[in-house]
């Protein structure tokens, strides 16, 4: 297993399964609900020119988030193979 680091930390194309989410926040029920759960597989498409926003796909679909949200979910990397 690898240590946790943060979604926002990703390289693009990376994937990663989510491990910890904040427990409150109106943008953190909301990604609950559209199934951003932890143990959630996810994988880092592309970022903003700028950084902000990055966009992960997630059961899938795309998803568009804040780095600042990003930076609250702890993810665990995937192991290539």
């Amino acid at each position: 297993m690898s240590a946790p680091v943060k979604l926002s930390e990703l390289a693009v194309g990376a994937r990663a399964v989510v491990r910890e989410m904040p427990a409150s926040g109106s943008a953190f029920l909301r990604l609950r609900e559209m199934g951003v759960l932890p143990g959630t597989p996810v994988t880092l498409v592309r970022t903003a020119p700028l950084g902000d926003p990055i966009e992960i796909k997630v059961r899938g679909y795309s998803l568009t988030l804040r780095k600042s949200e990003a930076a609250e979910i702890a993810v665990e990397p995937a192991i290539s193979e």
